[in-house]
């Protein structure tokens, strides 16, 4: 009866064993470990890309203009024609000062070469012995009043002719103006020079009134 009790108990313990093992059979393995890092020397550290300059916006403001000279005028170069050897030209007197400025008549008018030396030409009064038909140059002289902003215009006839070939054609690049009698001297470089050839002459209009 002992041995028979004995053999019980062992295979409850057996069955008991087997349940167990059937148990833990039945559980979910645990998750993989997760795999090593790089082992390598580390790469520099990635930067957010810069953001684009944006375009520079278009300036409203103005080209700033050249200080005004003494006596409150500049000269600044005009229109210019020319055909068959005859010129004809223009300069502009502004008055970039605070005060009006009268005119009256012609001015002084001086030429000098690319040497800036000076150069012989003989300058007359309107076009006579040059050409015909030029009224700026043929008008008659009369009194102006240039108020700030305001501008007058002198008209130059000439003709680029070579009448002796002993003698060599000159051109002036530079034109000087006295405005009116006692006014500083001004100098204007010109792009487009006063060919002379070898005429030697210019004929000159008067200050004229230039329309807004």
């Amino acid at each position: 009866m002992i041995a028979k009790r004995w053999v019980r108990g062992a295979v409850g313990v057996v069955a008991v064993s087997g349940a167990l093992v059937g148990v833990a059979g039945c559980e979910t393995p645990p998750p993989p470990r997760a795999a090593p890092g790089p082992t390598g020397v580390p790469g520099p550290a990635l930067r957010p890309p810069s953001p684009r300059p944006s375009s520079p916006r278009p300036s409203s403001a103005r080209p700033s203009q050249p200080a005004c000279p003494e006596g409150g005028v500049r000269l600044v170069e005009g229109d210019g024609d020319a055909a068959m050897g005859l010129r004809v030209a223009e300069v502009r007197l502004v008055n970039c000062g605070a005060q009006p400025y009268v005119l009256e008549g012609y001015p002084r008018l001086s030429l000098r070469d690319d040497g800036n030396q000076p150069v012989e030409v003989a300058v007359e009064h309107g076009a006579a012995g040059i050409t015909t038909g030029v009224p700026n140059v043929d008008a008659p002289p009369e009194w102006l009043t240039l108020a700030p902003g305001q501008a007058a215009s002198v008209a130059m006839v000439w003709r680029n002719l070579v009448t002796d070939f002993s003698a060599p054609a000159v051109s002036g690049r530079t034109v000087e103006i006295e405005p009116r009698s006692g006014a500083p001297l001004l100098s204007l470089r010109l792009a487009r020079p006063v060919d002379l050839g070898n005429t030697g002459k210019l004929g000159l209009g008067p200050w004229r009134a230039v329309a807004p």
